[in-house]
Parts: C-alpha cells; structure tokens; sequence
C-alpha cells in the first residue's frame, strides 16, 4: 500500500538528522550500514514499521488457505514458517530491506480457482506450487527471469496487477456477504441489515480511514476491532482465558509438512496452472522488487540493483520452501515501503520484521478467534490500492486498451487468474498481427498465446 511520498528516494533524503553512521562492527560489516547511511536505531525501527503494516498477512492468509481444506492452525504456522524463512534469507543473503509472506493473489488463486474451482485436493495444488518454484529458481539461475520480465509489455503487466487486485476485492465482499450468489443475475447485493454484513462493511470504511490517516498497523487495527465487535455480537466467541490469546507451545504443522503431492500434480496435467503461478510471481515480485530498491535508494544509475539475483534466488527457492511447509508461493509485499520510508535501507530491516514474525508464533490461539468477516475488508482495500496501475495502460490504443480489459475483467469473473491471462495475452498477440503492429511485441508473446490456445482446445 502506498505511503503518499515520493516513490524515488536518495539515501540522503533520508533522516538527514541521523548523522552518526557506524564504522566498525559485525552489524556493520554484515549488513553494510555505513555505506547505506543507516544506523542501528533506524533500521530497528524500519523493521517495525514494516512489521506493523504487514501483520495482518498472517491473520488473511490462513482464513482463505483453510477454505480449501488445509487445518487453519498448520495454515497460520505454514504462513508464519515460510514468511520468516524467505525473508530471513532476503536479509542475510541478499541484504535488502524488504519481507515476504505467501502472495495474496497467489493465495486466493490456490483456494478459489485450483482446490475450489477445478477440485483439485490442497495436497495436490501444493506439489503445483513447488514446482513453479522449481522454475522460477531456473529461470532465474539462466537470466531468462528478467528477460521474460521484460519481453512482457508494460500494458498487460499492469492489468494483470489490476485484474488480481478486483479478484481479491470480490473475494472480500464475498466473504463479507456484501454480495451474493443469485440465480438470476449471478450476483446480487447481500443483507446489509446483518450483524457480520453490516461491520464488514463498516470495517472497509474503517481500514480506509486508518490507512488515509497513515496510521501503523491501520489493517491490523482494524482486523482487531473488527473482531471484538464480532465478539459483542456473538458472532464469534471471545476468549476465555490466557490459553485462548497465548501458547507456551508451537503449533502443529505435521498435517500440511510435507504434504504436497508433486506426481499427482504431474499426473494431472496442471501446466496451465504451474505457468499461471509462475508468471504471476515473476510480474509480482519484479515490479515490487525494482520499485522498492529505487525507494530505498538501491538502484544504480545504469539501472541495476546490487544482489537482485540473489534475492530472487531466495524467493524461488522460498517458494519451494513454503510449498514443503504447507503455505502458496511468496511475494515481497509493497508494505515493504512504509519500513523504506522509515530509513530502512539494508537487511537489518528485514531481519527485524521476520524476527517479529517468529514471535506470532506464539499467538496463534488469538488468531484463530478471529473470524472471516474481520479480513473481509482488507481483502476489499488492498484490491482497491491494486488498481493504481491502471494509470500505467495507455486508453488511446485498442491494441493496448482490450487486451488490458479483458485481463482485468476476466479474472474476477471467471474467478481464474489463468483465464484472465489467457484472454490478455491471445487478444494481445491477435491484434497486434492483425493490425500489422507485430515489431510493437516480443517473439515470445506468440509463443505465450499459442500456448494457452493449446491448452483452450485440450481442456475445451
């Protein structure tokens, strides 16, 4: 979510006053302090900052993973696993200031689409999520992930964020009851005079307001005033003791560890879905990556970011991680840049965050009382902030602008980030040749279409 300053900003833009930069130490030497113009103190708070904003990952993410059959705790345990193993790696591998969780388009994607929709079991979709992970980490080890990075044009990469971002927001006023299923009309507006209907409704004002205030945590906030209104309605049970906030023990991930089924996900023939999860990591996390570093004052002139394939090394090989763990495939989270704008500028920042994760460790009877509704509304607003990149489409080329509306409008509708892709990319490459335009896109992009037409005519 964006922080309403400058997306670009040098080191020396950042806390001019903290002029005491180390010079000696292990800290220093590990994690470059000095040469980033960072101290102790701010990279510290950089990381809790970043912590705060992306808390609420570790609530959202296991609801909608257990809808698809995975048990809620080793979901939350998965989640909380995987996010401090990928972003552990990011601080002391790559070293940059950026945490990763299991993606949330990713996650809705995995349950609504591949378990819900094609019926697939969660072990199974899991082995699909390895082995995107296992392709992601070659074409990152070739150099083919940039490229590809690159050889997709601007206008689909943006509507693809567009078309994820509606998907996730339906979900949310899904699961809020704002709207429901109708025979007639396929949707129709729920009961908004319903105790659960009418706070998540309130609540998407709510973590509006928060986040328009740039409080910290305004999500996390507002999941828990959600879920203690929840409580006063008797819509969920509240706590009874310290035992329901709090456990002395950890979590029992052996029903999700190891669970992935990689040779039925072969066995099934899910290419379409393994290429679904690996391109929509690739434009995810790229994009993010690169405009992160550039907040953080990373990128190089010419361009380039120093250890960028080291951290999308870490990504793909957290991907397979969090598939073994029981959790979808990791994003780096555009929250990241509330922790940036706090000064956050080496791996520190993220070490701090993924530390704090640990600890949530010990939480997971609290987040287990919180109920769909209270994340219903961040659903809602974090699609709402998604569609910022529609300004990126240029709307005065049919050849741009209708393959970008049916990426956007396809996804949410066919409940597939698959289908949306597939409908952008053909429309794309069809119009491109037929308006005799073809030098205006990458080889590839026929290769791409052909590909999904394929897959079209294989499954019917």
């Amino acid at each position: 979510m964006s922080t309403g300053k400058p997306m670009i900003e040098t080191q020396s833009d950042v806390h001019p006053d903290n002029r005491s930069f180390p010079s000696s130490g292990w800290l220093n030497r590990l994690f470059k302090l000095r040469e980033r113009r960072t101290n102790l103190r701010t990279e510290l708070l950089a990381g809790l900052t970043t912590f705060l904003t992306m808390s609420y990952i570790i609530i959202v993410c296991p609801i909608i993973l257990s809808e698809a059959g995975i048990p809620r705790e080793a979901a939350t345990a998965a989640t909380i696993f995987s996010s401090v193993f990928c972003t552990l790696a990011f601080a002391l591998w790559a070293n940059f200031p950026v945490a990763l969780a299991p993606g949330m388009g990713l996650i809705s994607f995995f349950t609504y689409t591949v378990v819900l929709g094609q019926g697939l079991s969660w072990q199974t979709a899991l082995g699909a999520v390895f082995i995107s992970g296992v392709v992601f980490l070659l074409l990152t080890l070739t150099g083919l992930r940039r490229a590809l990075f690159e050889a997709v044009p601007r206008t689909l990469r943006s509507a693809i964020t567009v078309g994820i971002g509606l998907f996730i927001a339906f979900i949310g006023l899904k699961n809020a009851g704002i709207v429901v299923a109708n025979e007639a009309t396929f949707v129709s507006l729920g009961s908004i005079t319903q105790p659960s209907t009418a706070l998540a409704a309130g609540g998407i004002l709510l973590a509006a307001y928060l986040s328009a205030r740039r409080i910290k945590g305004a999500l996390l906030l507002s999941i828990l005033a959600l879920t203690i209104g929840a409580m006063a309605f008797g819509i969920t049970k509240s706590p009874q003791g310290v035992g329901d906030i709090f456990s002395f023990s950890l979590p029992d991930i052996a029903p999700t560890w190891m669970a992935m089924d990689i040779k039925g996900a072969l066995a099934y023939g899910i290419v379409p879905i393994i290429f679904s999860f690996t391109i929509v990591e690739l434009f995810d996390n790229m994009a993010t990556l690169m405009g992160l570093s550039k907040r953080a004052g990373l990128m190089k002139k010419d361009g380039t970011i120093p250890n960028l394939n080291r951290a999308l090394q870490a990504d793909a090989v957290g991907t397979m991680a969090s598939a073994a763990l029981g959790a979808t495939a990791l994003n780096a989270y555009v929250e990241n840049a509330t922790g940036i704008s706090e000064g956050g500028r080496t791996g520190l920042t993220a070490l701090v965050t993924g530390l704090l994760f640990l600890l949530c460790l010990f939480f997971i009877p609290l987040v287990s009382l919180i109920p769909a509704m209270a994340t219903a509304p961040i659903l809602v607003l974090v699609g709402a902030m998604m569609l910022q990149e529609v300004k990126e489409i240029p709307m005065d080329d049919v050849t741009e602008t209708v393959p970008a509306f049916l990426t956007m409008v396809m996804t949410p509708l066919t409940f597939s980030i698959a289908e949306g892709l597939a409908f952008g990319f053909i429309s794309f490459t069809v119009l491109k040749l037929l308006t005799g335009r073809r030098k205006e896109m990458h080889w590839s992009m026929i290769l791409i279409s052909a590909a999904f037409l394929v897959n079209f005519a294989y499954h019917g």
